[in-house]
């Protein structure tokens, strides 16, 4: 949504706003289903990659080092916002919103050993980037957080409230949660946590392991987490009974069902696949942007 076609009203977020002309059935959803545990659906599916490790081999011969399945993922889903905003929802003190942009959340391990430490990290987006900019915009995070030996903002914050004593930390948390209740918590702490944002993914598949089902977090407002495994091959038959070999990767969602309907979050899924077995339409942005209802 652009800037210049909005302003902004009570009651809306800095990080998004309020849909007022919801159907009465979503808006009373975030007062049955209070909290985002209570809200989850599970989803998984497969995608074959055959003609997509060829795309991928070929962007890399090209210059675009490392391009892998995660920046696929990654920039299927933030065109699908294109076509099908309602998914960049989130539920926050009862209220339904659209979320102004696009932040992909993802953990990254500073060096691929058991005893490194996981940090955070939040990628701006929009729904008419390329997959190149997706690319150019998440490397230039990894390789930011790899290359600092020091913490990022929310492991300073974690850090400054573990030195809290419990009764204290307590008390900040929920502070902090009402505060995030009624729209007021800082830009600085919206921006710093990896519990607010558009998505957040898992590559499991760096892992050599199926995907996972991961939970949705109460606190913050992630209204959908997305994973998926390592390559498997199957063997399957083709049209004319012969026996052929196949790869497939397998990813799982799990979704806050108090931002769209299940036929809403079906055509999105539709156009993840799509979008992931021709990425080459990725490579150019999209003709048109298609914005949320208000």
């Amino acid at each position: 949504m652009a800037d210049t076609s909005y302003t902004r009203r009570i009651g809306d977020r800095s990080d998004g706003r309020r849909l007022r002309t919801l159907a009465p059935v979503f808006g009373t959803m975030p007062f049955i289903m209070r909290d985002r545990s209570d809200a989850c659906n599970s989803f998984a599916d497969a995608i074959e990659v055959t003609d997509i490790d060829a795309w991928l081999r070929q962007k890399r011969a090209e210059g675009y080092r490392g391009m892998g399945l995660l920046h696929l993922f990654v920039a299927a889903y933030v065109r699908t916002l294109a076509f099908c905003p309602g998914v960049n929802r989130f539920v926050s003190g009862r209220r339904i919103y659209s979320r102004f942009g696009v932040q992909v959340v993802m953990s990254v391990k500073r060096e691929m050993s058991v005893d490194a430490p996981d940090a955070s990290i939040k990628v701006h987006l929009e729904p008419t980037d390329t997959v190149f900019d997706v690319y150019r915009k998440m490397n230039e995070q990894i390789d930011a957080i790899k290359a600092n030996d020091g913490t990022n903002d929310m492991e300073d914050i974690a850090a400054a409230l573990m030195r809290l004593p419990r009764s204290v930390l307590r008390l900040a948390v929920w502070g902090l949660g009402v505060l995030d209740y009624w729209g007021f918590l800082p830009r600085s702490l919206l921006e710093a946590s990896p519990f607010h944002g558009s998505m957040i993914i898992t590559d499991m598949g760096s892992l050599g392991i199926p995907p996972i089902y991961h939970h949705l977090y109460n606190f913050g407002n992630l209204p959908v987490f997305l994973s998926f495994g390592a390559r498997r091959r199957a063997i399957e038959a083709d049209r004319t009974g012969k026996l052929i070999e196949r790869r497939y990767v397998d990813f799982c969602a799990v979704l806050d069902e108090r931002i769209c309907d299940g036929f809403y979050y079906a055509n999105a899924f539709k156009h993840i696949k799509y979008f992931l077995r021709n990425p080459q339409l990725l490579e150019l942005p999209p003709e048109k942007v298609k914005e949320d209802i208000f």
